[in-house]
């Protein structure tokens, strides 16, 4: 057979409609977002085949298998005090006199009906934005622990905070304390599950969030749907809810980051229990796949009671999950209530800023209606194209009104925001796509006029370290700087 151009080229249009007709397939057959459906046919489509492997890294979703057992597992342990929640709600608009508001009951209800947030009031909190002197603390506790430790988070590092910290463990296990830990495999990549060896042997149970890397050598990645909380609870009554993960650039010792500034809380009180039971839904949907025993909570749950108190020292607070489990977005559903109900300022500090359409139009039109919207984003990139969609949205945003800052003293990773006289949020949901609707996210809502007061002069401390990005600063960047933005916008919702 002779190859003529003719034959070569239709044999080209065949594969092409054999790759269009694949990436149709593969992109519809899930359900999608549109903007995410339209970003994957372009990739797939424009790239054909390479596509494909891309698509198997960072495309494919959660099986209905490990969606379903998420689910049950939250319905087992929410159902039991909504009644109860919404009797106080009914009674007492459920928030204590001094701490009430038409925007924070409007949030309080909007996160109890939209998630299940059960809100509690008996809670002391504690605010750490260094990494060494949140770490001195955890280690202190941990060393003080006396019956169980459970330890989530995105990244766990096999490096000289990591091991400090398992050894920490170790030791306490070697006490008898009861230590679960819960890590993401991509997000603690190069670490082993022979790192937690020791540990194991010493009767504490280390697994990754549904996979079956946990004992295997090898596990194809998965660059989405990734278990991003960051959480600690000791003994039941003491908890962590913040930013920072478990590796030593979150500690200063990163020469390509220098200093981080994170955000992260420290709380004695009844939320730490609520953070368990997330911890314990999260543990047990990955004991499907690891086979560890389920970790049963319900002791803890039976004595559980809500106590509505009021003290300026204790801090009303609901801890608000949300993932790809669910559609009900519970935390960016939160901040949009916050941004469009903010009547003199909403102060916003993110890592990476590729808001959705909704998120975007509320922070536009809060600006253009008089509102102090400031948003703190980083100086340096630790991720090119979510940066430069990052310096797309910055650009955007400033055009449209809103102030955007660069923190360039070293790499601002916190995700807070604060509004008002007492609506604050911290957790591990960044203000992007990924946060809203592909990684599973936690964080702490709290109504405290003290803590709201401590975060907000917080954010106005790092002001000082702080440049505000103008129109003229995105108009000085270079054409190929401009096109790296704007190509990147394109995949913004993919990121």
């Amino acid at each position: 057979m002779i190859l003529t151009w003719d034959i070569i080229r239709r044999t080209i249009e065949v594969l092409w409609l054999i790759n269009v007709g694949l990436a149709i397939w593969t992109v519809f057959r899930s359900h999608r977002d549109i903007s995410s459906t339209w970003a994957w046919l372009l990739i797939l489509s424009i790239l054909p085949y390479v596509g494909f492997i891309l698509y198997l890294f960072t495309g494919r979703q959660l099986s209905h298998d490990d969606i379903f057992s998420i689910k049950t597992e939250q319905k087992k342990f929410r159902d039991r005090f909504l009644n109860e929640q919404n009797k106080l709600l009914r009674i007492h608009d459920l928030l204590p006199s001094k701490d009430q508001s038409p925007r924070s009951r409007r949030l309080v209800e909007l996160n109890l009906n939209n998630d299940d947030a059960l809100l509690t009031f008996n809670n002391k909190v504690e605010t750490f934005v260094d990494g060494q002197v949140l770490f001195k603390n955890i280690l202190k506790n941990i060393d003080q622990a006396k019956n169980s430790i459970n330890i989530e988070f995105y990244t766990f590092y096999d490096d000289q905070l990591g091991n400090q910290v398992l050894h920490a463990l170790e030791e306490a296990a070697s006490r008898g304390v009861k230590i679960r830990i819960l890590y993401d495999v991509s997000g603690s990549r190069g670490t082993h599950p022979s790192f937690f060896k020791k540990l194991r042997q010493l009767g504490g149970q280390a697994q990754p969030f549904i996979s079956t890397a946990g004992n295997r050598f090898f596990t194809t990645p998965r660059a989405n749907y990734h278990l991003h909380r960051k959480l600690v609870i000791i003994d039941n009554e003491v908890g962590y809810i913040g930013g920072f993960n478990i590796g030593d650039q979150y500690v200063d010792r990163s020469p390509k980051f220098g200093h981080w500034r994170d955000t992260h809380l420290r709380v004695v009180g009844q939320s730490a229990l609520l953070m368990e039971i997330r911890f314990a839904m999260d543990w047990n949907t990955s004991c499907r796949k690891s086979h560890l025993p389920k970790y049963n909570v319900d002791s803890l749950i039976e004595n559980f009671k809500l106590k509505v108190v009021q003290s300026d020292n204790l801090v009303p607070m609901q801890i608000v999950s949300s993932g790809p489990d669910n559609s009900d977005f519970g935390i960016r559903r939160a901040y949009e209530e916050i941004i469009a109900q903010a009547q003199n300022y909403v102060y916003i500090q993110t890592p990476y800023l590729i808001p959705g359409d909704s998120i975007l139009e509320a922070l536009i039109i809060a600006a253009k209606s008089g509102v102090d919207v400031r948003i703190m984003i980083p100086s340096m990139p630790d991720h090119p194209f979510v940066y430069r969609a990052t310096e797309y949205y910055a650009k955007y945003l400033v055009n449209n009104g809103v102030k955007v800052y660069k923190y360039d003293n070293g790499f601002i990773h916190a995700k807070t925001i604060v509004s008002g006289s007492n609506i604050a949020s911290v957790g591990s949901a960044n203000q992007d796509f990924r946060s809203y609707q592909l990684n599973f996210e936690v964080n702490a809502f709290t109504y405290s006029s003290k803590l709201t007061k401590e975060l907000k002069e917080i954010f106005e401390e790092d002001l000082k370290d702080s440049t505000l990005l103008t129109k003229e600063y995105f108009d000085n960047q270079s054409n190929w700087r401009k096109f790296k933005q704007y190509f990147s916008r394109l995949l913004s919702p993919i990121l």
